[in-house]
């Protein structure tokens, strides 16, 4: 005897007078899933960008909390920071915005023409990439901090999982500064952004999204540097990060964390990191003369 899954005058979908019946939408069904015509939801909570063009692209209308938002920079300096502008404005002032191994010093009066306290920004600069690696994991996983914004080159794929892993248990928002070349690697962000230089804007490529692919890409105005403004001469920074078997995890927002002096300038560029830092002067050598 053959059995039938339902009557044969009746088919799936549809009720035995023939209407047919709505399917549910994959986001009844779980917050994961999604249309691929449509832009995914975002299961954590996002911010506003400050570019509408941007926010209309991205799943949830903002940059994603608590995941990995990796942002593929042709070269330092084209205007990163800028695009980042309002969204770090938008942070709580007693939450904590941390530079990890930025490319160039923090300038202090460019942050401070943004109406951004310098007693707001942490500056990490360890040595080894192990130790960059193993603080970050500790800023991410400690959730006091209000955005960390990580410059690394070469990453390994276990250690972005690591970190993308580490993010999901705060709300802090986690931009990771890479290299363009990388762009067709594997990444477990789900978001993805390729920047590169225009102009007075930012050309914004959308390499990976929740959502339907984007071919063409957006170009962003950004607002122009702030140069000469007077502002204190220090901001908060880190020792370097040691071993973790050695070193304490971060302290939480309430216990105050000390900093090292850091001298300010007055001049700025786009990246609001003005000056590379370079390697101690090594004493000249003096090479000894036959008489």
């Amino acid at each position: 005897m053959q059995i039938l899954a339902h009557p044969p005058s009746v088919r799936p979908g549809a009720s035995s007078r023939g209407a047919s019946l709505p399917l549910p939408s994959p986001e009844s069904l779980h917050p994961s899933l999604w249309r691929g015509s449509q832009l995914a939801r975002s299961g954590q909570p996002c911010l506003p960008t400050g570019h509408d063009a941007l926010s209309a692209e991205l799943p949830g209308g903002g940059w994603p909390t608590g995941t990995l938002v990796d942002l593929l920079v042709s070269q330092p300096g084209i205007g990163e920071l800028r695009l980042l502008q309002p969204v770090l404005n938008a942070l709580p002032p007693q939450r904590r915005i941390v530079l990890l191994q930025p490319p160039f010093i923090p300038q202090v009066a460019s942050w401070s023409a943004w109406g951004l306290s310098s007693s707001q920004l942490l500056w990490l600069k360890p040595d080894r990439t192990a130790d960059a690696l193993w603080a970050a994991e500790q800023v991410l996983k400690n959730g006091s901090c209000g955005a960390l914004l990580y410059w690394q080159p070469q990453i390994r794929p276990e250690s972005l999982r690591r970190l993308h892993l580490a993010a999901q248990s705060a709300d802090t928002l986690f931009f990771l500064f890479r290299p363009a070349k990388v762009a067709q690697d594997a990444s477990p962000s789900p978001l993805r952004l390729l920047l590169q230089p225009a102009g007075d804007q930012v050309r914004i490529d959308i390499v990976k999204r929740r959502g339907p692919s984007h071919d063409r890409p957006l170009f962003v105005t950004l607002g122009a540097p702030s140069f000469g403004v007077k502002a204190p001469a220090t901001i908060p920074s880190a020792p370097p990060a040691s071993h973790p078997a050695t070193s304490p995890a971060l302290a939480p927002a309430a216990a105050p964390l000390t900093g090292l002096p850091l001298t300010s300038s007055t001049e700025s560029d786009d990246a609001l990191v003005d000056q590379r830092v370079f390697d101690a002067p090594q004493p000249r050598r003096v090479v000894p003369e036959l008489v």
